[in-house]
């Protein structure tokens, strides 16, 4: 009886010990197996960054193959998003300088730290090239094959060189209004501003090819897919042009003044609405298709579907052809997350550097 007993103790210990084990595992995934489970989404991949003290994850974004997240400490970190291997981390700026968002151009990535224009290799996360900026930078900057483009404080388009940096012309609206973003590709440059205007030039010279006028500030960037303009204006509208003509296509009224840029999917563009959530918009015809209340982006589609992360730090499922919810997972608070278009994968984070990949099964 009392080796009956001894036994029982034993092997209750041993469950114990077992659970422990099992709850401190899964203490250390972001998004918990068990929470997983009941969905079809998988775990493909997570890894925890080294933060110091008082470090903590400010940005998350992909480029190319990579998804690059970048510390309150200047510390940039390159992932391989296929399988999770850190290609390079390095500190590339001082503690506490500022640095723009980042653009990423054929194998380099570009911004600017300080009052400097930064490009740095995307695979090694060396510097290439540091220049001097006088003018200041309000938006990303963005370079085709020939020529940087840099909206200045003083609200001109600085065109520089791409081999040697040199400004060779400079570009404004002629009511002279902030710039909020530009676009730049080797056949077209588009920029819009704080005045609502949306404006393309010829990308080599200071020469308008047409302008539209929305009624308030267009919230940049100005994103582009095929042959059209897709922006979000301060009058709650959200705006398609024809890249060709800068005709209107369609105008979707919201029930918010927006503050944030559209994002662009397959079939669908994204909008989020402060205090409303995330609608999603027919891209050809401009008709409401649904709307995850509380939704502040997209994560990645996957054929019909489409994965939105909300502000309570919920990840719902939703099905488009039926326009409903088919499940939520609860991922926790802070969560950063990075727009994936590419394919059906999602890359969300946490404040502490624990970065995911999700997919659905095949």
């Amino acid at each position: 009886m009392l080796k009956l007993r001894f036994a029982l103790l034993a092997a209750a210990s041993q469950i114990i010990f077992a659970s422990m084990l099992y709850a401190q595992d899964e203490l250390r995934w972001l998004v918990p197996r068990a929470m997983v489970a009941s969905t079809e989404l998988e775990i493909v991949w997570q890894f925890n960054l080294p933060m110091g003290e008082r470090e903590s994850l400010d940005q998350l974004f992909l480029c190319g193959n990579r998804l690059c997240a970048l510390s309150s400490r200047n510390f940039l970190s390159c992932i391989n998003r296929a399988d999770g291997n850190v290609m390079f981390a390095n500190s590339i700026a001082s503690a506490g300088l500022p640095v723009a968002d980042f653009d990423y151009y054929k194998g380099e990535l570009i911004t600017i730290v300080g009052d400097k224009l930064v490009e740095l290799s995307a695979d090694f996360g060396s510097e290439k090239t540091v220049t001097n900026i006088t003018s200041g930078a309000v938006c990303p900057v963005v370079r085709n094959d020939s020529f940087f483009y840099i909206a200045g404080a003083d609200k001109r388009i600085h065109v520089l060189k791409a081999d040697n940096k040199v400004q060779v012309f400079e570009v404004a609206a002629e009511n002279d209004s902030r710039i909020t973003s530009v676009i730049a590709e080797q056949e077209f440059v588009v920029f819009a501003t704080a005045a609502g205007n949306v404006i393309r030039i010829a990308p080599d010279k200071a020469a308008k090819v047409w302008q539209f006028n929305a009624p308030a500030t267009i919230i940049g960037p100005v994103v582009h897919d095929s042959n059209s303009l897709y922006f979000a204006c301060r009058d709650t509208c959200v705006y398609r042009l024809e890249l060709s003509s800068g005709k209107l296509l369609w105008k979707y009224q919201t029930r918010g003044i927006l503050d944030v840029a559209p994002q662009l999917g397959g079939k669908l563009v994204y909008q989020c609405v402060p205090d409303m959530g995330l609608a999603a918009i027919d891209k050809t015809t401009g008709k409401f298709v649904w709307q995850v209340k509380d939704g502040v982006g997209l994560l990645s589609e996957s054929g019909d579907k489409t994965f939105v992360i909300t502000k309570g730090g919920l990840l719902a499922a939703m099905d488009n052809v039926k326009a409903k919810q088919l499940y939520s997972v609860y991922l926790g608070l802070p969560v950063k997350y990075a727009t994936n278009t590419a394919d059906a994968k999602i890359y969300i984070a946490d404040a502490e550097g624990r970065i995911a990949c999700l997919e659905p099964a095949k």
